[in-house]
């Protein structure tokens, strides 16, 4: 899978990965849905940098179709709310 983070570029991430991502996505829904601005800053901060970690970066003249876009760390909390489907940023 192709993830491209908002200003930053894109990586290469394994499918396996994706249950971790998905934890993580549901804590950064759970605080967007509390308006918790320091646990949604934070879990964003964790989720980008389990990414960055997990994947493998694609050279900055690769463009590659990203199948998952996610927003930069210095997005908003209404930013990010508006950038969600049903089932958060990461499908599943």
């Amino acid at each position: 899978m192709i993830v491209r983070i908002m200003g930053e570029g894109q990586v290469r991430l394994a499918d396996s990965q994706l249950p971790r991502l998905n934890e993580l996505d549901n804590e950064l829904l759970a605080a967007i849905d509390k308006g918790d601005e320091a646990a949604f800053r934070t879990t964003l901060g964790v989720l980008l940098d389990a990414v960055r970690e997990l994947g493998e970066p694609l050279p900055d003249d690769s463009l590659e179709p990203s199948e998952l876009i996610l927003p930069s760390h210095e997005a908003s909390l209404e930013e990010v709310k508006a950038m969600l489907r049903d089932d958060g940023l990461i499908p599943g």
